[in-house]
C-alpha cells in the first residue's frame, strides 16, 4: 500500500510564548516492511534551524527552537510511505517456557533485550497485573499464540473510550475500570509480558481507518495509534495490536519504537510562558490508488 500521510499539531497560547524548544518524533521509519519515500517538516513561526538525529532506539528525531514571541505554533509533517505485507512463520515459535529459558540462558541476548524486560516510566506491574495475563501463557503453548491470546483478552474485556484516560493515568486504573485507549492497552500488554519474563516494546505510528460502507472518508478523521512488538525466539520481533485484536500489516505505519510512550511522544517541548494553551491535532492517512 502507498499512502500520503499528514499530521498537523496546533498550539494556541493565551499569552505570548517567548521561547520554545521541541523534539519531533513523526518521521516514518524505513524497514523491510515499510519505505518512507519522502518527508517534510513545516513549522510556523519558522525556527532558525531544524536539526535531525537518530535517538538511542534508532528513531528519527528533529530538534527545533523558536526564540521570538508567538501565540500560535503549527507543526505539520507530510510523508509518502509504502508498506508491504509481512510474512510470519508463527509455527517456528518456541513455547513460553522454552522462550523464557532461551533469553535467561543466553547472556548476550539477555543484555540486548534487557531494556525491554525491565519496568519503564509507564510500564510498572504488580501481582494483579501478572495474574491478569497468567492464564494466556501456559508453559507448553507457543509464545506467539500466547501473545495473541493476551491481545484478544484485552480486546474482549476492555472498552475503547476516548478521553477517559490521559498520559499519566496508571495502568492499574485502566485494569480496574476496564477501559482506555490504544496507548493504555499497549502499556498494559507490555507490562503483562515483561512481568512474565518476555521482552516487549512500544510501537508508535498510524493506522489507516476505513469509513462506513458508501461513506466518504472525513478529512482529519485518522489519528496516531499505538501497538506492541514482542521478541519471539526463533522468529524475532513480531507486532500485535491489542486495541483491534489483530496482527499489524499494511495499514499500520510505523514511526518509532521505545520502551513506552515516554520514549516516543510525537512532540516533546519546553515552553517559557506563564499562560495556558489549547491543543488540536489533525491526521490524514490517505491511500494512493
Amino acid at each position: 500500500m502507498k499512502y500520503n500521510l499528514t499530521h498537523q499539531t496546533t498550539y494556541k497560547y493565551f499569552v505570548p510564548v517567548n521561547s520554545y524548544h521541541s523534539l519531533v518524533c513523526l518521521k516514518p521509519q524505513n524497514l523491510p516492511s515499510q519505505i518512507c519515500h519522502s518527508f517534510s517538516l513545516q513549522i510556523s513561526p519558522k525556527p532558525a534551524e531544524i536539526v535531525e538525529r537518530k535517538d538511542f532506539f534508532g528513531n528519527s528525531i528533529h530538534y527545533f527552537s523558536i526564540q521570538s514571541a508567538h501565540q500560535e505554533l503549527i507543526v505539520k509533517t507530510e510523508s509518502k510511505v509504502e508498506t508491504f505485507a509481512k510474512i510470519i512463520n508463527a509455527d517456528a515459535s518456541l513455547s513460553c517456557c522454552e522462550s523464557r529459558e532461551k533469553v535467561q540462558n543466553n547472556n548476550s541476548l539477555k543484555i540486548e533485550l534487557l531494556q525491554y524486560l525491565l519496568p519503564s516510566p509507564f510500564t510498572h506491574w504488580d501481582e494483579e497485573i501478572q495474574a491478569f495475563a497468567q492464564n494466556c501463557f501456559p508453559d507448553e503453548r507457543p509464545l506467539y499464540e500466547s501473545v495473541k491470546a493476551l491481545c484478544h483478552k484485552i480486546f474482549t474485556e476492555f472498552s475503547f473510550v476516548s478521553n477517559f484516560t490521559n498520559i499519566n493515568t496508571p495502568i492499574k486504573t485502566v485494569l480496574k475500570e476496564r477501559k482506555g485507549v490504544c496507548q493504555d492497552f499497549s502499556h498494559l500488554a507490555i507490562a503483562c509480558l515483561r512481568s512474565l519474563g518476555f521482552a516487549a516494546r512500544y510501537v508508535s505510528g498510524y493506522l489507516e481507518t476505513l469509513p462506513p460502507p458508501g461513506k466518504k472518508k472525513l478529512q482529519g478523521s485518522d489519528a496516531s495509534h499505538a501497538w506492541i512488538s514482542v521478541y519471539i525466539p526463533n522468529i524475532g520481533w513480531c507486532e500485535f495490536d491489542p486495541t483491534n485484536d489483530l496482527v499489524p500489516q499494511e495499514r499500520h505505519i510505523i514511526t518509532a519504537y521505545g520502551r513506552d510512550y515516554s520514549d516516543v511522544p510525537p512532540l516533546k517541548g519546553i515552553i517559557f510562558s506563564s499562560g495556558k494553551h489549547t491543543l488540536s491535532v489533525s491526521v490524514d492517512v490517505i491511500p494512493l490508488l
